[in-house]
C-alpha cells in the first residue's frame, strides 16, 4: 500500500474537480493517506475521504489534539520543538512527507507552507501532483529543479516566505 500525503493551502475551501476525482482513484486503489488538520484543503480532503467512509486515513496534528478530524481517524500528535511558534505545524509536516511516497498538494499559489512540504518530497525525490489554482493547471514535481521551476511562477516574494521556513538542512537542498 502506497502511502500519500494529501494537503494544501489553508486558503483554499473547495478542492477543484481534477482533485476530487484523483482522491477518489486513491481511495479506489486503498492507499493509505496522511492529512493535516488545518483548516483550508486539509479538511476539504478529510470532508471527502469521509464521505467515502474510508478507513485508511492518518490524521497528523501539532496541538494536544486535532483541529481537524472529520472521519475518527487515527491521529498522530507530532509535537512541535520548543519555542517553535513560528512554524508551530512544520513538525508534522515533515513527518507526513518522511512517511509518504508521494504527494498531492492543492495550492493558491502563494501559500509558503505548501510550497515548502512539496520540497521536501522533491529533497527526497518523491513524486508530488499539485493542482496550482493560481495558474489553472496541474504539474507534477519529482526533484529540487520541478520545485525551483514551479516557484519561479510564484514570484521572489512566495519563494523568500518559503525559505523562511525551511530547515537548515532544506535550504541546503536548493541550488547555488
Amino acid at each position: 500500500m502506497s502511502m500519500i500525503f494529501i494537503g494544501g493551502s489553508r486558503e483554499i475551501f473547495e478542492l477543484p474537480e481534477p482533485a476530487i476525482a484523483r482522491i477518489g482513484a486513491i481511495v479506489a486503489a486503498e492507499h493509505g493517506v496522511l492529512v493535516g488538520d488545518a483548516p483550508g484543503a486539509d479538511a476539504e480532503a478529510q470532508g471527502l475521504l469521509a464521505g467515502y467512509k474510508y478507513e485508511h486515513v492518518g490524521v497528523f496534528h501539532a496541538g494536544k489534539e486535532p483541529r481537524n478530524n472529520l472521519g475518527d481517524w487515527a491521529a498522530y500528535h507530532v509535537p512541535s520543538p520548543e519555542g517553535a511558534h513560528d512554524w508551530f505545524h512544520a513538525a508534522k509536516d515533515r513527518e507526513m512527507a518522511q512517511r509518504a511516497d508521494f504527494g498531492m498538494m492543492v495550492w493558491d499559489g502563494a501559500s509558503p507552507g505548501t510550497a515548502v512540504n512539496v520540497l521536501r518530497l522533491a529533497i527526497a525525490n518523491k513524486p508530488c501532483v499539485i493542482y496550482d489554482l493560481a495558474r489553472g493547471r496541474m504539474a507534477t514535481t519529482y526533484n529540487v529543479e520541478d520545485w525551483c521551476a514551479m516557484l519561479r511562477h510564484a514570484g521572489p516574494d512566495i519563494r523568500r516566505q518559503a525559505e523562511a521556513r525551511m530547515t537548515p538542512d532544506e535550504r541546503l537542498a536548493l541550488p547555488g
